[in-house]
This record gives structure tokens, C-alpha cells and sequence, in this order.
């Protein structure tokens, strides 16, 4: 791994200083770094390089920064499948492999060969309007298709490989990957599901009939949950970072991607001690 490539955000307290030393480590190391143009900027480096071509010219890519910023980089990355190594920088952060009091032990094991890659299941979806695709997006937690600002439930048809299985009446339904499992599908009661299981998880957002649970399907299978309701300020929203207003008629199609996240791993760190930490199980 020659060529690193830096994601950050530039709001987090002391990330310049971070990135400075950061930078210097790696450059000792005979390692050509990579940067957008915002973390170029806060480092004073003259080549900065669009957030796409650093997908092109990375090796690997360190992640400083939370879930969102992973959530970025995975999709940045999804049809190369380059490595990437996150960092917290203090928030939940189920996706982050490392705190930065180890980023550079972390490192050191990451050169020497002495990691592991955690593939995750993507999602591609698709909205249709009267036949044209109107919108797609690569999601690796989840698709979510929800009402708007109004008080008022939506109606949502729901139909697995063409066939009908429900008409789904309340905020919504998250369709997630099991490594979204931890996030949105999660607070709406959704189960946790361990990344290495090859699934989809249907959870419905508070449904007005409580008989409707939440429901695991293949990965394999197509999935399409179609805008029944006339409700105004419906959405679609991407990994929760990009929403599109939906109409009465939309579908949003629904499949796994042929690509995967590739994280970076020790055999010393497991999923179910990253779960166990975050979600406080056994303490008090």
C-alpha cells in the first residue's frame, strides 16, 4: 500500500494538527499521500485531487471522522473496493475500526500485512417515475422511504422478486444492510444483524398496524416499495445524507450491489466487541 488516500471533515477540534502529523508519519514511511481539496487546504499542500480521483489513485484510504464520513468514503469507493481504515473521532461510530490513541500501532500492523478485509454488503437503489429513472444512489446502511414534514401517515405497496407481499401504512420503511442494522433500522426496533450474514432487513417506522414486524429477505432478491399515498413531502433518502421527494406512483427499486465495502480489521478487534463496547452490554 504506496499511495494513501486522507477523508476527513474539517469541523473536528485539532484535525489539522491531526492531519500534520498524520501526514509526516506516512510520508517517513515512504508512502505518497492523496487529498481532496478541503483537506488540502487546511494542510497548506498545493495538490489536492477531486474526492473521485482519489478513489482512482488510493491503495487505501483513511477515514478520520465518524460514520457519516465513512458512509462517504464507502461510496467513494464502492466500484474500486479499496480498503479503507476509520478512525473515530468521538461519536458512536459503529463503522470506525480504531480510536486515535491506536491510529498508528494500527497502521504499522496495516504495512505489515497483519489485518484483515470485513466485506460488506452494499445496496443499489432506483427510483422510477411513469417509467424513467429519476434517481439512483449506492447506499451501505440504508434505503429509506418515509413521510414528510405533515402529520400523516403514508401508504407504501411492498412486492418481493414481482410479487405482492403488503400494503404498508405508517412513517415509512427502512430497507437496510445488516452493517446498517446498527443505525436508523435499529432505533425504529429493527434487529441487529451480524455484517457476515447476506441479508435485507425490512423495518417498518411506527406502522398503524402493529402486526407488521420487521422482515429479513436474501440479498439476492429485488425489492420494490412503491408510493401508494398522495401525501405531499414524501422522501427517499440515501444513507441519510441525500433525500429525494417522492410522488404518488414512485417506486423505489431495490437490490444488492455487485461491489462490497472492504474495511479494515485486526484479528484482535471482533464486530462483537465493537458491539458490546458501543452498546454498553454487560455494564451496569
Amino acid at each position: 500500500m504506496k499511495t494513501i488516500g486522507l477523508l476527513t471533515k474539517p469541523k473536528f477540534p485539532d484535525v489539522t494538527h491531526i492531519l500534520k502529523d498524520l501526514v509526516a508519519w506516512l510520508r517517513e514511511r515512504q508512502r505518497e499521500v492523496v487529498f481532496d481539496g478541503k483537506t488540502a487546504a487546511l494542510l497548506g499542500e498545493q495538490t489536492a485531487h477531486k474526492k473521485t480521483e482519489i478513489a482512482t489513485l488510493a491503495d487505501m484510504v483513511i477515514v478520520l471522522g465518524g460514520d457519516g464520513t465513512m458512509l462517504n468514503a464507502a461510496r467513494l469507493v464502492e466500484e474500486r473496493g479499496v480498503p479503507i481504515l476509520g478512525v473515530n473521532m468521538g461519536g458512536l461510530g459503529f463503522l470506525t475500526e480504531v480510536s486515535l490513541d491506536r491510529l498508528y500501532p494500527a497502521l504499522e500492523k496495516v504495512f505489515a500485512q497483519e489485518f484483515l478485509l470485513d466485506e460488506r454488503l452494499m445496496l443499489r437503489a432506483q427510483i422510477h417515475r411513469h417509467g424513467e429513472h429519476v434517481a439512483q444512489a449506492t447506499v451501505l446502511n440504508d434505503v429509506v422511504v418515509s413521510k414528510g414534514t405533515l402529520s400523516r401517515m403514508v401508504e407504501i405497496q411492498i412486492s418481493i422478486d414481482g410479487k405482492f407481499v403488503t400494503i404498508l401504512r405508517g412513517d415509512g420503511l427502512i430497507v437496510s444492510t445488516p452493517t446498517g442494522s446498527t443505525a436508523y433500522s435499529l432505533s425504529a426496533g429493527g434487529p441487529i444483524i451480524a455484517p457476515s450474514i447476506q441479508a435485507l432487513i425490512l423495518t417498518p417506522i411506527s406502522p398503524h398496524t402493529l402486526t407488521h414486524r420487521p422482515l429479513l429477505i436474501p440479498s439476492s432478491a429485488a425489492l420494490e416499495v412503491t408510493l401508494t399515498s398522495q401525501d405531499e413531502g414524501a422522501m427517499t433518502t440515501f444513507d441519510g445524507q441525500v433525500g429525494i421527494a417522492m410522488t404518488q406512483g414512485d417506486t423505489v427499486v431495490v437490490n444488492a450491489s455487485p461491489h462490497r465495502t472492504r474495511l479494515i480489521r485486526f484479528p484482535d478487534h471482533t464486530y462483537y466487541d465493537v458491539i458490546r463496547r458501543k452498546l454498553k452490554w454487560g455494564e451496569g
